[in-house]
């Protein structure tokens, strides 16, 4: 998919291996409106922490980012190495180094070297193109398998626009962001005030609603860059329809990365979709929900297909949600195990054990405390993650 006045590209720069696309580039005609979402990790990496300061502006022109190094706990000079670099990318495009957002991925506490950037930079904005943003998305893989991208064209007050994500990810991936990178591009006209506002919403609903291993990173952005290049009537405060229409497309986008990501997930074989409802509040229904998607015995569980919802319950039970034990109702798929906290039998285990054979499934919490929902995505532990992180810096 391409966005009006959006170009990239990527290269093989060698920063970590060689012959891997592992550095991108992505650029705006002109300087677009921008927002974000970083890590909540009281560990922040040098890029993170330098496009938060410049993010404050609330606008940005382009993107550098790499894969193979994360450029965190470095430092000053980590710190030193993400500016350098920026400053690079500013020089051959021309534009302001404040308008350029830097974001790593990879390998945490390696000093970030800058003689990959300097070759190749130059390189990348002679290369850029309409038509490379595919490659952008490889270019930031690290244990992914596959490249995570989502689209969508929108009509706002007559007006064609087009919203464009990509997201990578696939281990230490749980709520508060996670071990991921995700940059939207649109050319719609957007005030920054609502791009910030809907950007965080539709992080909340998906990137922020995901779990792999319950582990976050030092690294996790999620950015937007909106140019103004469609010539859409403004979508500011006054403008409702623009609102919800971008909203829902921006929320689709994000989820439909996010639930990419779990997919992805290190060795992972299922996606489930935890659901915990009839809360006393949401706050407690998505503490529970993530409880359960989280506990590495649920995991397990689902990657040898076994109904063992006494890990549920027993995970729910630590949560810090409301309940009473002899109310709880639990589902897999649409097949009803537990009745007022006991198990129906030997049948019904046996066709819950049958939906666990799917690629994707859910499992449904009812507590009959209240009225509020929760959804948490998460997906099941297999040998293979084991093998993944084990040798991840091998």
């Amino acid at each position: 998919m391409q966005v009006q006045g959006f170009t990239a590209a990527a290269t093989a720069a060698g920063i970590r291996y060689a012959n891997r696309s592992d550095l991108g580039l992505i650029f705006s005609q002109v300087p677009a409106v921008a927002a974000g979402v970083f890590t909540t990790n009281r560990v922040k990496a040098a890029p993170v922490v330098l496009s938060m300061e410049r993010l404050r502006s609330g606008k940005a022109q382009a993107i550098l980012v790499n894969s193979g190094n994360a450029n965190a706990c470095t430092g000053a000079p980590g710190m030193e190495a993400a500016r350098a670099t920026s400053a690079m990318a500013a020089q051959v495009l021309g534009i302001d180094e404040a308008l350029v957002q830097v974001a790593s991925t990879g390998v945490i506490g390696q000093p970030l070297p800058r003689e990959p950037f300097s070759k190749s930079v130059p390189g990348l904005a002679g290369s850029l193109s309409g038509s490379n943003l595919g490659d952008v998305a490889r270019a930031i893989m690290t244990t992914d398998l596959v490249e995570k991208e989502a689209g969508a064209t929108v009509n706002i007050n007559g007006t064609p626009v087009n919203i464009y994500g990509m997201a990578k990810g696939s281990g230490m991936i749980r709520p508060d962001m996670a071990t991921m990178l995700c940059f939207i591009l649109t050319d719609a006209q957007i005030v920054f005030p609502v791009l910030d506002r809907l950007l965080r919403e539709a992080v909340d609903e998906s990137f922020n609603a995901i779990t792999v291993d319950g582990d976050t990173s030092t690294n996790d952005m999620a950015l937007v860059m909106a140019n103004g290049m469609a010539g859409n009537a403004w979508i500011d405060e006054d403008n409702l329809e623009g609102i919800r229409i971008f909203g829902e497309a921006l929320r689709g986008i994000c989820r439909d990365l996010a639930l990419k990501i779990v997919a992805d997930g290190e060795g992972a074989t299922k996606l489930v979709q935890i659901k915990v409802q009839g809360a006393r509040t949401r706050a407690e229904a998505f503490d529970a929900a993530q409880t359960i998607a989280n506990s590495a015995l649920v995991k397990t569980a689902f990657f040898g297909e076994d109904a063992n919802w006494g890990r549920i319950i027993a995970a729910l039970g630590r949560s810090n949600c409301t309940f009473q034990e002899e109310r709880v109702d639990i589902f897999f798929g649409d097949v009803l195990l537990v009745e007022q906290g006991l198990c129906l039998g030997t049948e019904a285990e046996t066709r819950a054990t049958a939906v666990l054979k799917q690629k994707q499934f859910g499992v449904t919490v009812e507590l009959h405390e209240g009225s509020s929902e929760a959804v948490v995505y998460t997906c099941d532990f297999s040998f293979d993650y084991i093998k993944i992180n084990a040798s991840y810096r091998s």
